[in-house]
């Protein structure tokens, strides 16, 4: 079988034909997925994405799905994994119903699944608000972040403690330099950020900032739940339509590739929603 892993990021199988907008390994291809996928109609028995359509306008999704329909084989499987909108509303109505009752832990929950709701929509900076809020020393509410986003948010939460704690011991003037001094010398982005400073005012320099950040593809421009996932995926031809587990699959043995779980069993994403469907025979 030929197996297509769209996005992939860090989370690839070798043994799978793997794509993402920068190559994370050698094993990745590099490409824009904006631009379509390089491969001829019916190449690929699966195709699989995790974690990438949200990061789409719902126009560039139904693009991009088309694309994932094309490059299947009749009776070919397209496996979807998006953050489970469904999944997030019902919990920010639970943590805030608690939280109105006067719990201090549901009003920590309240304030993670706020994030959860709109910071990777709204953000204006690398991480957002949630890199701030992991970053905190103590989080109150630890087992709940992790328990909702797995083992992925847990190595966030010890990173961003460990940079917190680097950050409070002051760097002098002189290493400010140099520094700044090699990434003019290494870095040509870093030179052109230096001059669009020069002759940019703050406020022109802060939109075109946000701007560019907006356009990196960090943000979420769109959120599905089975609804309006099955819709999408009914117009681009798709059958057999189905919500799944991270474990369940019609495609054979697939937790073996640890995609969605990781290798004791656990779920990578939880807080995930998990769709597959099948290419008609026409």
């Amino acid at each position: 079988m030929k197996y297509l892993n769209l996005g992939c990021g860090h989370r690839f199988h070798p043994s799978w034909t793997n794509i993402n907008f920068i190559s994370t390994d050698q094993s990745v291809i590099a490409h824009d997925l904006k631009k379509g996928i390089p491969f001829p109609e019916q190449s690929f028995d699966i195709v699989y994405h995790s974690h990438m359509l949200e990061h789409l306008s719902k126009a560039d999704a139904k693009i991009f799905m088309e694309e994932c329909y094309r490059v299947l084989r009749p009776q070919g499987i397209l496996r979807v994994v998006v953050p489970d909108l469904e999944q997030i509303a019902r919990m920010y109505l639970h943590c805030l119903e608690n939280a109105c009752i006067g719990s201090e832990e549901w009003e920590q929950n309240y304030q993670w699944i706020l994030l959860e709701m709109y910071d990777q929509t709204v953000r204006r900076k690398f991480g957002g608000e949630m890199v701030d809020f992991l970053s905190q020393q103590d989080i109150a509410n630890r087992e709940f972040v992790i328990k909702r986003c797995g083992v992925e948010i847990e190595k966030i939460i010890n990173n961003s403690q460990k940079q917190s704690f680097l950050k409070t011991t002051p760097e002098n003037n002189f290493k400010k330099f140099l520094k700044h001094i090699y990434r003019l010398l290494r870095y040509s982005n870093y030179r052109r950020q230096a001059v669009l400073k020069l002759i940019l005012s703050p406020t022109e320099l802060d939109a075109l900032e946000i701007g560019q950040f907006r356009q990196s593809g960090e943000v979420h421009q769109w959120m599905y739940d089975h609804y309006s996932l099955s819709s999408l995926l009914k117009k681009c031809g798709l059958q057999e339509i189905t919500k799944r587990t991270a474990h369940e699959s019609y495609i054979p043995e697939w937790t073996s590739f640890n995609l969605d779980t990781e290798p004791d069993g656990s779920v990578y994403k939880p807080d995930s929603l998990y769709m597959e469907s099948i290419k008609p025979v026409l």
